[in-house]
């Protein structure tokens, strides 16, 4: 059915095949070494015995992955996602790799191309500079990612028979520990905040774990806090949109599906739009509940809000959103990130980004709560839980401390009769000759008081 020919130095492999016409073709497969020949001839003949023998094709992986953005991207992919997956093709995938056969990506060839990346200057935008000389392991790792997931398609299309990107070798990936405020320079930063829009996003950020694209796409409708509310402890806001900016053309391609408002934009040229559309997963559409004094802080900032609306009257476009422009108009991340960076730079804080306001948050609930995983993730809305265990893992870590104190307290220190184990006694210090006369040495006034004393007693006697 199929045979090895000896070429010079390699092997190649000889077989014939029916195309999807129906006519039969030959087939030349070349291998450096005998060994990998045979194992491909075993592969070619069992396939073709179980009738699941794929022909081969000359797509290449540029086309492939244009079939494959089209037929599964526009389907599952929300703008975000739509944009950053595109960038990712265009800028590392297509360049590198987008001429090569899809059935010549081999394992071998994942692992290989994996290394050229990590060779590769990133791709920065214009007028910006570069934060690393090559491409992150991060990076690395939503590449293959995408591959993987486009690959599985291709087995599911019949055009290959195995994902080589399932056990590719991915760099390490370091990922260093988030800095944070405590909550005395959070309290700090908030008492000598001038700007009142970060005032109140600093807020929310920290109290109620919010992300920055679900602060400035709040909005009042969601916001429950009349005085029952707050006297029962039932003030809450109820998260289901955010804030973000996609490109004019994924919007064209996906539709609007989960996108509640496009804003019209200052200017129509632009190649991007403005948003609000539902969380990335379903786990981010939350309840959460506020403090007293969170909620007495929107109560003052809705007057005021109401107030400049009712002054400015048709002038103020207003879109219901609680963080917003003097205008009514959405209110960018980037406004909010360069105050609260003037904030920081102004009181000598460290440096952190806003979002590690989420971080902070989180770590004080889970010290308050002893580490209640379903709780904090209940206000955070991870996806999964395991991010909580990563991340915050030496938060965790300090309350099962506590539980073995709690066991040592509760029941090994009341029993009487445990193999007769008992802890060390503790015995007095000692100080040798040589050690006392170091210390006393350094000391004059020392050595002089204690030959008085000395001499007092002599003389006692």
């Amino acid at each position: 059915m199929a045979s090895i020919i000896k070429r010079k130095k390699a092997y190649s492999l000889v077989y014939n095949y029916t195309d999807e016409k129906g006519e039969t073709k030959q087939k030349w497969e070349t291998w450096h070494t005998h060994k990998e020949a045979l194992k491909r001839k075993a592969e070619v003949e069992n396939e073709i015995v179980q009738g699941i023998f794929l022909p081969p094709t000359k797509q290449t992986i540029e086309d492939f992955m244009y079939e494959f953005v089209s037929l599964y991207g526009e389907k599952k992919w929300s703008v975000s996602t739509y944009d950053s997956n595109c960038g990712l093709i265009a800028n590392y995938i297509n360049p590198i790799i987008g001429k090569t056969p899809v059935q010549d990506m081999t394992p071998r060839v994942a692992d290989k191309y994996i290394q050229t990346l990590q060779k590769t200057p990133p791709v920065v935008k214009r007028n910006k500079k570069a934060a690393t000389t090559y491409v992150t392991p991060q990076v690395i790792e939503k590449i293959v990612k995408l591959l993987r997931c486009a690959f599985k398609q291709a087995i599911r299309w019949e055009m290959v028979s195995r994902n080589p990107f399932d056990n590719a070798v991915l760099p390490r990936t370091e990922y260093k520990k988030r800095d944070i405020w405590t909550a005395d320079m959070i309290k700090q930063a908030l008492d000598e905040c001038p700007d009142n829009k970060l005032y109140i996003a600093m807020n929310l950020a920290f109290a109620c774990s919010l992300r920055i694209g679900e602060i400035l796409g709040l909005q009042w409708c969601n916001v429950h806090i009349e005085d029952d509310d707050i006297a029962a402890d039932n003030a809450h806001i109820f998260v289901d949109k955010e804030l973000t900016r996609g490109s004019k053309r994924a919007i064209e391609m996906l539709g609007e599906k989960d996108i509640y408002h496009i804003f019209t934009p200052m200017m129509p040229n632009t190649s991007t739009r403005l948003m609000l559309k539902k969380p990335k997963t379903d786990s981010s559409i939350r309840k959460v509940w506020l403090p007293k004094t969170v909620a007495y802080i929107l109560r003052e900032w809705k007057v005021a809000q109401d107030e400049l609306i009712q002054f400015l009257g048709e002038e103020y476009q207003n879109y219901d959103l609680v963080v917003a422009l003097a205008n009514g108009r959405p209110c960018e991340n980037r406004i909010i990130e360069k105050a609260f960076l003037e904030l920081k730079e102004q009181l000598g804080l460290p440096r952190v980004v806003f979002h590690s306001l989420r971080h902070s948050s989180t770590t004080y609930k889970l010290k308050f709560n002893h580490g209640d995983l379903k709780a904090t993730q209940g206000d955070t809305g991870h996806a999964e839980i395991d991010m909580i265990t990563k991340v915050y893992a030496h938060i965790l870590d300090e309350d099962r401390k506590i539980n073995a104190q709690t066991f040592e307290n509760a029941f090994y220190t009341k029993t009487t009769d445990l193999r007769n184990v008992k802890p060390p006694e503790e015995t007095p210090p000692t100080l040798d000759a040589v050690t006392l006369l170091a210390e006393l040495s350094k000391s004059p006034e020392l050595l002089e008081t204690l030959s008085k004393l000395l001499m007092a007693q002599s003389s006692a006697k």
